[in-house]
């Protein structure tokens, strides 16, 4: 049989497939995580490779092994003295209704539920197999490639639609791609339409085009789709952007300054003083105590039984962010809310961040645009529910932010909106793409509520253990993770595939823009703030 490699000798349900290869198999073709196929009696079982072992049927050949490799004894032992194992994991299954393997295109391939006999003969994964398994792009529907199997050049196709449906991951230490293999992903949603993007560009990564570590030039998202994409930047002399936004003092709630409470040092009664501080002052607290020193101080610490001290040190504190450039005394709550309607009119929205920006600001910021974005996004949805209007169901959106574990430790996760979104899920049609090289800084049970996770080489035990935080056959999986190469190389799992599979990324390059250019192009015309505010927010 073309592409045979062994047949089942052993194996159990809860473990492996021992496979006996057979003797023309050459060990060093078989890479851990490589996809293959096990042809049982009535499945077919499509399975990843999880270990490979060298074996001898007489101890006394390694006492007295033949020295070289090549020789005549060598050769003649080959698959009767020494012969090599591969310990196999079916990951999915599928009726087999003939010999022949005709597959009943009524029947859907399926979680493993059994095991193949004895005998049962393993092969190499075909590329009717990769498309049987992984569905195919037609550069029209909602599954996207984004890359190719290690051991073949068929593209695997991604199902965007699911992967939009819950939370995602991308991780991978400094240098793996994280940044590219995201704009790939955000590239595919735009082209496909199956929902929108807000993405906090950090580290001016999406937006503009910029130089790689090749030294190659790259498009950013709002060349390759002008008039799908909006840029909105807190610097006023970005005359690149499409839009420029500030934030008021009256905006910033008390979750976004616990947030900051690392980067701002602030001591564990900063809280206390902060409700006192909201209790008195409402929506005005921030400015109010910009305005307590001397006696104004005391007189509030008075009244309210606040520690002087501990006010004192949380205004020095916050002094810092009120002297950020964007941040005003007071915004126009239309600013953010016009953003918002942009997202729901199906233009994606790039916030662009100036050079000289901290994590301080990437976290304040990015905090209070998601709030209220959660809320609007809330409010539509209960009134979808109530009026069952297909008009009125939100588009799905899908909020990309870098650094992920600033925002989502175990300290701040159960208090900041992105905790709150990752949660949730799908229930207000909106979900994160979190990026990180240090996903062990994320909290447990944020990471087991990811659907997808693509990740690029790890080397710390914690991040590799994080990854795989909630992942079935871990041993398996975790054996193809390790055996990544630094540069181009993922683990790709979860939600949007059908099962684990190592993936050579797909090149960002000219030949990519313009397989994503074919179908939107310049089409689509710009859209206008008043029209998409007017349609998302009526009169308010």
């Amino acid at each position: 049989m073309d592409g045979r490699l062994g047949v089942v000798t052993s194996g159990a349900f809860n473990s492996t497939l021992s496979v006996r290869l057979d003797p023309d198999v050459n060990t060093e073709d078989l890479h851990i995580g490589d996809f293959v196929v096990v042809e049982g009696r009535d499945y077919v079982y499509f399975s990843m490779i999880a270990d490979l072992q060298l074996h001898v049927t007489d101890s006394n050949l390694i006492a007295d092994p033949p020295w070289d490799r090549d020789s005549l004894t060598a050769r003649a032992l080959a698959g009767t003295g020494t012969f090599a194992i591969a310990q196999v994991k079916p990951m999915l299954m599928l009726p087999r209704q003939s010999d022949d393997l005709f597959l009943d295109p009524t029947e859907r391939v399926r979680p493993v539920r059994t095991i193949p006999g004895h005998f049962s003969t393993l092969r190499r994964a075909t590329d009717d197999d990769f498309r049987m398994v992984f569905g195919e792009d037609t550069n029209t529907n909602h599954m996207f490639s984004i890359g190719t199997p290690l051991t073949s050049n068929i593209p695997v196709a991604l199902d965007l639609r699911r992967f939009m449906e819950r939370s995602n991951g991308i991780f991978g230490q400094s240098g793996t791609g994280k940044s590219f293999l995201a704009r790939l992903l955000l590239c595919g949603i735009i082209h496909r339409e199956v929902g929108v993007n807000l993405v906090f560009d950090m580290h001016d990564e999406y937006a503009f085009g910029k130089e790689s570590e090749e030294g190659v030039w790259v498009k950013g998202l709002k060349e390759l789709f002008p008039t799908q994409v909006q840029v909105w930047s807190l610097d006023p002399k970005n005359r690149n952007a499409d839009r420029h936004i500030q934030i008021g003092l009256d905006q910033i709630e008390p979750e976004d300054i616990l947030l900051l409470a690392e980067e701002l040092r602030l001591a564990e009664k900063a809280k206390i003083s902060v409700e006192l501080l909201v209790d008195e002052y409402r929506d005005q607290w921030f400015s109010a105590l910009m305005d307590l020193t001397g006696e104004a101080l005391d007189e509030f610490a008075a009244r309210t039984g606040a520690h002087a001290g501990s006010v004192a040190a949380l205004r020095r504190a916050l002094i810092q962010v009120r002297n950020r450039p964007y941040v005003v005394p007071r915004a126009d709550q239309r600013a953010i809310d016009e953003l918002v309607a942009l997202l729901d009119r199906g233009t994606h929205v790039i916030l662009h961040f100036p050079s000289n920006t901290t994590t301080l600001d990437h976290m304040l910021v990015a905090n209070i645009i998601t709030r209220r974005v959660r809320s609007v996004y809330q409010a539509k949805v209960e009134r979808y529910q109530e009026t069952r209007n297909p008009a009125h169901r939100p588009r799905p959106l899908m909020i990309t932010i870098e650094e992920a574990h600033k925002f989502l430790s175990p300290q701040v996760a159960r208090q900041t909106i992105f905790g709150t979104i990752a949660r949730e899920m799908r229930k207000y049609y909106v979900t994160l793409m979190v990026i990180d090289q240090r996903p062990s800084g994320i909290d447990r049970e944020v990471l087991s509520q990811l659907g997808t996770r693509v990740t690029g080489k790890l080397s710390e035990e914690a991040d590799i253990d994080a990854v795989l935080t909630g992942v079935g056959n871990r041993a398996a999986v975790r054996g193809a993770l390790e055996s990544l190469e630094t540069k181009k190389q993922v683990l790709i799992l979860g939600h949007a595939v059908p099962m684990p599979l190592l993936l050579r990324t797909r090149e960002y390059d000219e030949a990519f823009y313009r397989s994503v250019q074919t179908r939107l192009g310049e089409d689509a015309s710009p859209v206008d703030f008043d029209t998409a505010y007017s349609d998302l927010f009526g009169d308010e």
